[in-house]
This record gives structure tokens, C-alpha cells and sequence, in this order.
């Protein structure tokens, strides 16, 4: 096996690396990752859905520190605060309003139930369909979490720069009903 070389021409060779190579002791078997000790990301870095990912992952992060105790997840405080928009809404608008599908929802939906933040209600125009409205415990929640979304929300803000916000919103609206 070659030695490793250093990253670049000239560089002085890392000491585990020049141990390895001087014959005084037997070389260090292959590390993981690249030899900046970060992991290689094959090309990852370049693509723009995994950096939405890491991007939705960070923000969301960023709001549970935010919120504190609150166990309330990103997700569920957009889907409680579009239900409290929008009282009696249906799951089906509900589904395409907050872009998540029923495989997703209904979970979220039974744990806001469960949790005492929403009602679900047969609609009286369809039998076969539940209105959905938040409580009076639910909008008690909204209250306190609202302070730290818009806190969040500017957070955000900060990062994108004022004069680039309403582009980076088109652009991300676009991905959303582009692929969605």
C-alpha cells in the first residue's frame, strides 16, 4: 500500500502519517473519511436537495432550542397554527395546505388530539370527513410558541439577508409545487 501523501505539495506530513512511512513502526491501518479527518460527502455537498435536508434539519434544530421544554415538533406547530387559520378545516385541505400526506398527518393529528391542542369532528356536510379546530389549550400553546417562531422566523431572516428573502421564498415555493 502507498504512504499517504500530504494534501498538498510541499506540506509538511501529519506525524501519524510520517510514523507510518519511516519503517519504525508498522503503518496505521487506513482511516475513514478524507485524510482532513472530515468524512467525504461524494459530491452530496453539491446537490440542492441534500442541502434542503440539512438546511430543514438545522432550522428545525434551531426552533426545538428555541422553544425550550416545549416538545411541540416544527411540523405539528405549522399544522396547529394553519387548523387555528383556518377553523373547521378538512384533513384533505389540511393534507395540501402543510404539503404532508396521509401517511403523515394522520400520526400528527392523533398526537395534537391525544395532547388536547385539536378536535376532530365529523363534518356535518360529510359524514365521512372530520372539521378540525384547535382548542382552547391548543391556542394557549400557539400563544407561547408563536413569540419564538417569529423570533426563529427573523433568525432566519438574518442568514438570507433582507434584500434576498422574497427571492429565496420564490425559489423555494417553486421547488415545492414543482415537485411536490
Amino acid at each position: 500500500m502507498a504512504p499517504l501523501r500530504a494534501s498538498r505539495p510541499g506540506a509538511p506530513m501529519p506525524a501519524a502519517e510520517e510514523a507510518a512511512t519511516s519503517g519504525d513502526s508498522p503503518p496505521a491501518p487506513p482511516s475513514p473519511g478524507r485524510p482532513d479527518g472530515e468524512t467525504g460527502l461524494g459530491g452530496l455537498e453539491n446537490m440542492l436537495g441534500f442541502n434542503l435536508r440539512l438546511a430543514q434539519e438545522a432550522s428545525f434544530a434551531a426552533f426545538a432550542r428555541r422553544t425550550g421544554q416545549s416538545d411541540l415538533r416544527p411540523g405539528r406547530f405549522a399544522i396547529l397554527r394553519i387548523i387555528a387559520a383556518n377553523s373547521g378545516l378538512s384533513q384533505t385541505a389540511l393534507s395540501a395546505a402543510a404539503g404532508r400526506d396521509k401517511s403523515t398527518l394522520t400520526p400528527a393529528l392523533t398526537d395534537l388530539e391525544k395532547r388536547g391542542l385539536i378536535q376532530r369532528r365529523r363534518a356535518p356536510q360529510d359524514r365521512r370527513s372530520y372539521a378540525l379546530f384547535v382548542t382552547a389549550e391548543g391556542e394557549a400553546v400557539l400563544r407561547e410558541l408563536s413569540g419564538h417562531a417569529a423570533a426563529h422566523d427573523a433568525a432566519l431572516d438574518a442568514l438570507v439577508g433582507p434584500e434576498q428573502r422574497e427571492m429565496f421564498l420564490a425559489i423555494l415555493r417553486r421547488i415545492a409545487t414543482g415537485i411536490g
